[in-house]
């Protein structure tokens, strides 16, 4: 009898319907059929692994995800310690702000007049809506805020843990922002001038001349001496994006000062950006790995499908396969509220790189 291809080991196993199946269930048999349903099912896989290792989890957040309703499963990662910090766009901070501040995204219709829209002062964001009179009062709330504050430069991980701390004070609400600032997870945002948190922080400065300065410089000095203090990272990225370069950024600069560090160990994306246009959004792990952003024997996965759909499946999963895991892993030991952070006790430049011989 002819032996059998060494590519022919492994049989795809038919899905079949249980009534009875838990997401974590569903996912593992979602890792046995094929195209994005495998990948959804050995991201999960994937995310377990990182958990189980000591590494630094940095989710990166780009789109409209919060407009879009999944600011709370990002909110339960960061208070459950799913990750460890997150690189998130302006626009989903400020949206998930929004919400804490009481209002409100509403179901709309991606096909509907948007001159009547205009004219009821309605933004939308495809098929969702929101009110123009509650953002601009959102814009003056954080402009605000921002003109109270010592005028000095401040990283955007500093000046969002303030935000957040203000927010919750004053809202008591749960979210992104709030949930950060509770449990000691830092958030960067490198375009934090590409939103409307940055339009608010623009009017604290008309308010008060020489406020609202946002040190995106100290940023990436400071998102790379956490990788040189931490060499072993994951990263989770949903969307693309800003986030997902700045994330893999800090560890190609990383590298240039200490050779410890050699690349992310795990790396999962969901991304709906295809890679032959050329974009980093789309880009593919492989493609990291050529600029060392991604360690060579990385455990890897792309799930091709949109956020909004793959992710509360996943997170649904991992509560309740991984949650005992979150609970007890070794979690980094970080204190963002600082003009310095500190990890391990100890401050993190935003200065200067850290170098290891």
């Amino acid at each position: 009898m002819k032996k059998r291809s060494r590519f022919l080991q492994v049989p795809i196993e038919p899905f079949t319907v249980d009534a009875e199946l838990k997401a974590d269930e569903l996912l593992e048999k979602m890792a046995r059929i094929s195209f994005q349903g495998r990948a959804l099912g050995t991201a999960h896989r994937v995310w377990q692994k990182m958990l189980g290792d000591d590494v630094t989890i940095f989710m990166g957040m780009a789109g409209a995800l919060s407009a879009g309703g999944l600011r709370m499963v990002v909110a339960y990662l960061i208070e459950h310690r799913f990750i460890d910090c997150l690189v998130s766009t302006g626009a989903n901070l400020y949206h998930d702000l929004h919400e804490t501040r009481g209002r409100h995204h509403y179901l709309g219709s991606a096909h509907t007049n948007d001159a009547a829209l205009a004219e009821e002062r309605i933004d939308r964001v495809y098929d969702t809506y929101a009110s123009e009179e509650e953002f601009c009062d959102n814009d003056v709330w954080i402009g605000d805020f921002a003109a109270t504050l010592e005028q000095r430069p401040y990283t955007s991980r500093e000046f969002l843990n303030l935000l957040g701390g203000h927010l919750w004070k004053e809202t008591q609400g749960n979210g992104i922002l709030t949930a950060a600032y509770r449990a000691g997870v830092p958030i960067f945002c490198p375009a934090i001038a590409d939103s409307s948190i940055g339009m608010g922080l623009s009017q604290g400065r008309h308010k008060r001349k020489g406020s609202s300065q946002i040190d995106v410089i100290g940023d990436i000095v400071e998102s790379a001496n956490l990788v040189i203090r931490r060499p072993r990272t994951a990263t989770v990225v949903l969307g693309g994006g800003t986030p997902k370069n700045f994330i893999n950024q800090a560890s190609v600069q990383a590298e240039f000062f200490c050779p410890d560090v050699s690349g992310h160990r795990y790396a999962l994306q969901i991304v709906t950006d295809v890679p032959h246009f050329g974009g980093a959004s789309g880009s593919t792990l492989e493609e990291a790995q050529s600029w060392g952003k991604l360690a060579a024997d990385a455990a890897q996965v792309t799930v091709h499908a949109d956020a909004t759909i793959a992710l509360p499946i996943l997170v649904t999963a991992l509560a309740r396969s991984s949650g005992a895991l979150a609970a007890t892993r070794k979690k980094l030991n970080v204190d963002p509220s600082g003009r310095e952070m500190l990890v391990e006790g100890r401050p993190l430049s935003r200065d200067a790189f850290e170098e290891k011989q």
